[in-house]
């Protein structure tokens, strides 16, 4: 069996604030040494449930948070930027399974840190179905063929990832209070709780099917100001939606959608506040 994990900041236990997700801010170190933790919760257990293969792609912020010195020896580390497929760069339909660790809340919704891919965003579709950065994702590895059996997070993203995908398993290691609160288990019971829940995912994946994108997807993308709508529109074939600030883009495929979806937020985060 081969497992490819993307994994994030913001959903892992005790991370509940920028202080400890942005690489200038005092609880940084703290962040990278509980995400590694987690991750090597994640893959020991994968490794122990049988797979031959852990591919491991670090997709947070500048995407080199995770500590390779301290990974599973045995897991494969994709790190750094400029990755064509972000977060899901290095999937393709040679892996049996996807699991999203370190997960959270798409924007505008309850839970903590919740955003969508930049803090410009307010809201982003797949033609009339509202998306987070799960959704997005889950797309991608449908395309593939492959399905995403476990996401570990708050208790929102665990509601998210339900309500998209039946069956999959949900690792639930803090539950939210605030956007910058939450109750969290200590990194020994939410180590505990990876390990059973990989474990049960592994087990069950084949109740899990791919989340199977739509055929010549219509990417939409609302953005908190009107500037942003101006930079993302840069990119050919797009358009704003008068009297909106939405930018929309017809993609011939999901995987176009995608990098679409990563120029017109680059682009965005341009915008000059003041």
């Amino acid at each position: 069996m081969k497992l490819f994990m993307t994994v994030d900041m913001e959903g892992i236990t005790g991370l509940v604030d920028p202080t400890f997700v942005n690489s200038s801010m005092q609880h940084y170190t703290r962040g990278q040494q509980l995400m590694t933790d987690e991750a090597n919760h994640v893959i020991d257990a994968a490794f122990q449930a049988g797979c031959r293969e852990v591919i491991v792609n670090d997709s947070h912020s500048k995407m080199n948070n995770l500590l390779i010195e301290k990974l599973h020896p045995e897991a494969k580390l994709i790190s750094g930027n400029v990755k064509p497929f972000s977060m899901m760069q290095g999937l393709d339909a040679s892996f049996d399974a996807a699991v999203f660790l370190g997960y959270h809340a798409r924007a505008s919704m309850k839970g903590v840190l919740s955003h969508t891919m930049i803090f410009g965003v307010r809201h982003m579709y797949i033609n009339d179905m509202v998306i987070g950065e799960f959704g997005f994702n889950a797309y991608l590895a449908g395309y593939y063929g492959v399905p995403v059996v476990m996401v570990a997070g708050d208790d929102e993203i665990a509601k998210e990832a339900e309500a998209l995908i039946p069956g999959i398993t949900t690792a639930i290691v803090k539950e939210q209070v605030s956007r910058t609160s939450a109750v969290c288990l200590t990194p020994h019971k939410s180590g505990r709780l990876l390990r059973e829940k990989t474990a049960q995912a592994l087990q069950n994946l084949e109740k899990v099917k791919p989340l199977t994108p739509p055929d010549n997807p219509l990417l939409r993308i609302e953005f908190a100001n009107y500037g942003q709508a101006e930079w993302a529109n840069l990119l050919p074939g797009t358009h704003i939606e008068e009297g909106t600030t939405i930018v929309s883009y017809r993609a011939k495929d999901i995987l176009e959608a995608y990098k679409g979806m990563i120029v017109m937020t680059e682009l965005a985060m341009k915008t000059q506040f003041c």
